[in-house]
């Protein structure tokens, strides 16, 4: 069956949309004057060793200078944070968290990208701060 015409530059239109949107991340860079909040969906097609996550990372964070920074993690399902980087991070929730992850810590310099996974492949909302601590 043959699509009329008028129905290619639509859909294509919405898929171009659709893999713009599951490929941006954000970039921000230390200090941080304020605490910044992502939100999205968890999780992705890509497996990984921290879960399955997303193609592109859901933020990515440059370090100038060793820099205090606390990674807040809120999510339902079975949520994993992994930060890559000149430190790699893996943390995965765990029965007692509630969905909840934390990881503080002073960062190297560098260029670090942050995916919020998911263990089942399913998505879950979530939202994740990145704190500047003194």
């Amino acid at each position: 069956m043959k699509r009329p015409d008028w129905m290619i530059v639509p859909t294509a239109l919405a898929a171009t949309l659709a893999i713009a949107l599951a490929a941006h991340s954000e970039t921000i860079q230390t200090p941080l004057s304020s605490t910044v909040t992502v939100t999205g969906t968890s999780g992705g097609a890509q497996p990984s060793q921290c879960g399955f996550i997303s193609d592109a990372p859901n933020q990515v964070v440059v370090v100038d200078q060793p820099t205090p920074l606390r990674f807040k993690l809120q999510a339902q399902g079975q949520p994993t944070l992994w930060i890559q980087g000149p430190v790699n991070r893996c943390v995965m929730a765990d029965s007692f968290s509630g969905g909840n992850i934390e990881i503080p810590g002073v960062w190297e310099q560098g260029t670090y990208s942050v995916y919020v996974g998911d263990m089942a492949q399913s998505g879950s909302p979530f939202t994740l701060s990145i704190i500047p601590e003194n």
